[in-house]
């Protein structure tokens, strides 16, 4: 007898996601969807055996879904089942934000069912997803629900196209338990002779992209108000990207490159070609590939009703400089409104990205989004040649392309364009009085004190839950990623009052040298500073020992709950831990940096970078701070910076050429 549906029982709804709804759902396809005729397509309408001959009815488990009336889905149907799908594309936006009004309108969790049931068979894979993602989120009954990473549904955004074939050969031949994991080879996008693919163990990880694909559902485009507009989401966008610009330019240096160049002049020919090596098993074609010296076109494209020229951008572009300079903004009513100290980066975000928050899109434009599509379409900007675009298109692929990083070196620009007129910090702003910072040590099992280790390590993933058409059970890819010992930091903290006080703690990383090997002059390295950890601490009067565990940070979340088992865990928006190295230490005045608000209950994961669901940011400072602004009168290096609050330690980071398996 079939049962009720249930809340855990959408996330079925990401299985498999062109199979047919009525399919049999779970790891074992054990469960199985009783759809009502009128939410099927009416091509199985006209064949209802075809439900029980693709074994709906030997499921051992059955839900009952309900009828509902199918709600207009005209604009969700722009998108064709088998197109790709851009949060870039302002149609694709407009889709997107009418397909979460409609799961977000549902009065329950059984008529969210029904209609997911409905819209399942109806609207693009991709969008369905993202859409769902989106709801399930941000609704009330569906807040603690355990929603799947995007690799599970769709491993071919991640993943090297040539292992699906041998994905299906090895289900196809192999029982469930006696299959091999399917190896990722490193190097399967370019060769050494491209300078650029040092980095591609930081550019293809999947972690990484997948922490970008996240944020994105936390923080959507568009949609109903509600759900976009969030407590400094502008100012999110800035501090996000700008932390991963600061490490992926750290990791050049390690490995004797430049930082990125900025890409400013939009008309001059891209010299770095890339070569992605996916499938889109949707769109049942590759993804197209950039060549080098591409350069971009205006945009003209009907099937997408889209139509951008480079001009645009510049307009944009040379209108935020202008508010910038004037330290305002023009409102459509042609009043203007500050940049203030505190919200002017808040405000210059959201017309940056450009989310529905952006206070004046007709005269600021669509600048970050739009750029992402001219690149992503430079091969074929008219639809001459019927061609999707490129990995810079998605948000869940952008960061394997070389130019995501000059591009967003632009973005970074801009916001700091903006920090360089506020006031530098003096010193009455970055003291603690009373506190002082006597020492900081990092350390590791097994190596030195101050001594850090990388090295190699192999992961499983299970590629099944995303693999339509084929025996159901397990079927593994093997990747190659960067990871790090474990490591514990130990702060030393003299409070020289005579009472208890609270700071609030903030780990920083930044490279030492330049380019040249030269020790980096303040003013660059203060741009470089990766944000490590944040959390609050009581102190005690005299000395304090304060301990705290890479694995407690305030940006990361765990590699393993980021490849989790389908039912077992809900994404956070951090990045993987791998990607933590040690060493500024400062203690600010919690007085100073608290917000009035209740957190109990509230998930908290990487709040650094994605926030606290449904709360104010939890730091009232700037985000970046004390790095964010330009430094005061007389400071020329770090240790002219520092305050007795402050205490900087030189860590060696050792690589070790060696490879750890473990399977997740």
């Amino acid at each position: 007898m079939a049962r009720r549906p249930q809340s855990k029982d959408l996330v079925l709804m990401f299985d498999r996601p062109q199979e047919p709804i009525f399919m049999p759902k779970g790891d074992d396809g054990n469960i199985a969807f009783d759809i009502p005729t009128e939410l099927l397509g009416n091509r199985i309408n006209t064949d209802m055996g075809i439900v029980d001959r693709l074994g709906a009815s030997q499921a051992d488990e059955h839900i009952s879904v309900g009828s509902i009336a199918i709600p207009d889905l005209s604009i969700p149907q722009l998108l064709s089942r088998d197109q790709n799908f851009s949060l870039f594309i302002p149609l694709h936006r407009r889709a997107a934000a009418r397909l979460i009004e409609i799961f977000m309108g549902m009065r329950n969790i059984e008529d969210l069912i029904s209609m997911c049931a409905a819209c399942r068979e109806r609207v693009n894979p991709y969008l369905f997803n993202y859409a769902l993602s989106v709801a399930i989120l941000h609704r009330p009954d569906t807040r603690n629900l355990q929603i799947p990473p995007l690799f599970e549904s769709f491993p071919d955004k991640f993943v090297d196209g040539a292992i699906f074939g041998k994905a299906r050969q090895e289900t196809e031949i192999f029982q469930s338990g006696s299959r091999q994991p399917l190896e990722i080879p490193m190097d399967y996008t370019a060769s050494d002779l491209d300078i650029e693919h040092r980095l591609a163990y930081f550019r293809e990880d999947l972690g990484i992209n997948l922490h970008h694909w996240h944020w994105h559902l936390v923080y959507p485009f568009s949609g109903p108000r509600n759900l976009v507009d969030k407590n400094r989401r502008g100012e999110l966008f800035y501090y996000m990207h700008q932390q991963i610009m600061a490490r992926y330019n750290f990791e050049r240096l390690c490995n004797k490159l430049g930082r990125v160049i900025r890409f400013l002049n939009w008309r001059d020919p891209i010299p770095e070609g890339y070569f992605p090596k996916l499938d889109s098993l949707v769109a049942s074609r590759v993804w197209p590939p950039r060549h080098a010296n591409a350069l971009l076109s205006d945009v003209n494209r009907e099937v997408d009703q889209l139509r951008v020229d480079i001009q645009d951008c510049e307009r944009w572009r040379d209108r935020m400089f202008e508010a910038i300079h004037l330290g305002s903004i023009v409102l459509p009513d042609g009043k203007r409104q500050n940049l203030t100290e505190e919200g002017g980066i808040d405000i210059l975000g959201n017309i940056m990205e450009a989310s529905i928050l952006s206070p004046n899109q007709n005269l600021y434009g669509d600048l970050h989004n739009l750029i992402h599509v001219l690149i992503g379409l430079c091969h074929d900007p008219d639809c001459s040649f019927p061609e999707t675009f490129s990995t810079i298109g998605d948000p869940a692929t952008a960061m394997r392309d070389p130019i995501f990083y000059r591009l967003h070196a632009f973005v970074d620009d801009v916001f700091q364009e903006h920090k360089a007129t506020l006031p530098p910090y003096e010193t009455n702003r970055l003291n603690y009085n009373g506190i002082t910072v006597r020492g900081v040590d990092v350390v590791s099992q097994g190596v030195p004190r101050n001594e850090f280790k990388t090295f190699w390590k192999k992961d499983d993933v299970d590629l099944s839950r995303g693999i339509d058409f084929t025996p159901r059970g397990n079927v593994f890819a093997r990747f190659t990623h960067l990871q790090h010992t474990e490591f514990t930091y130990r702060i030393q903290v003299e409070n020289n009052t005579n009472s208890d006080k609270i700071g609030t703690v903030r780990i920083f990383l930044a490279p030492k040298f330049d380019e040249r090997g030269v020790n980096m002059v303040f003013r660059d390295q203060r741009l470089l500073f990766i944000e490590l950890d944040k959390f609050t601490t009581t102190l005690k009067p005299k000395t304090n020992t304060i301990e705290r565990k890479s694995t407690d940070s305030s940006v990361t979340i765990p590699f393993e709950r980021t490849f989790r088992d389908l039912q077992s865990n809900r994404p956070s928006g951090g990045h993987s831990r791998r990607l933590l190295m040690p060493t500024f230490v400062m203690i600010s005045n919690y007085d100073d940096d608290k917000i009035n608000q209740s957190t109990e209950g509230a998930c908290a994961d990487a709040a650094s970078y994605c926030g606290i669901r449904d709360k104010l940011y939890p730091d009232k400072r700037s985000m970046g701070y004390p790095f964010d602004r330009v430094p005061r009168s007389g400071v020329n290096t770090l240790q002219d910076f520092l305050t007795p609050n402050m205490l900087f330690r030189i860590v060696t980071v050792n690589f070790m050429l060696k490879c750890l398996y473990s399977k997740i």
